[in-house]
């Protein structure tokens, strides 16, 4: 069963928003929560930004939930915990590119959007069997998440 409706609470003016969803994305819910609390409120270009940094190990996704047994990191933050999770930045690359791709065919200015809401809740576990030998073996489920954003212009 896929996601089709988004988790937003309160209501928005349809027609200077866009929406993205990404179903059962290839992604860590863990690192999408963590992610999406650290985009939301920022401009477009600054998530952007945030995210690429992250892939070219510049600057590193602080971890203020899931945060144990956690490296510290050097660099500029809040906080010094933080991992660099390469597939789940991928993901958001790609649905923040969706949802400026949607803006812009709504006739909305790209340059001054804004990440009004971001959500991540669990997707489906695809199962996997890692044949060990004759007899033994392992089932492993591979990671997923729903993934959704709502990018709003601002003034």
């Amino acid at each position: 069963m896929t996601k089709k409706n988004y988790n937003l609470q309160e209501k928005i003016n349809e027609k200077k928003t866009a929406k993205a969803i990404k179903t059962n994305a290839n992604a860590s819910l863990k690192y999408s929560t963590e992610i999406s609390r650290e985009i939301k409120g920022k401009s477009v270009k600054r998530a952007e930004e945030f995210l690429q940094n992250i892939t070219e190990k510049k600057e590193h996704l602080p971890l203020r939930k899931y945060l144990k047994k956690v490296p510290h990191r050097k660099g500029k933050g809040q906080t010094k915990t933080g991992r660099y999770p390469q597939k789940t930045v991928k993901a958001f690359l790609e649905l923040i590119q969706t949802a400026k791709s949607n803006a812009d065919y709504k006739g909305l200015e790209t340059e001054k959007l804004i990440v009004k809401h971001a959500f991540a809740s669990m997707g489906y576990s695809r199962m996997s069997h890692q044949s060990k030998g004759k007899i033994g073996g392992k089932s492993r489920a591979k990671k997923s998440a729903h993934l959704e954003i709502v990018l709003q212009e601002g003034k």
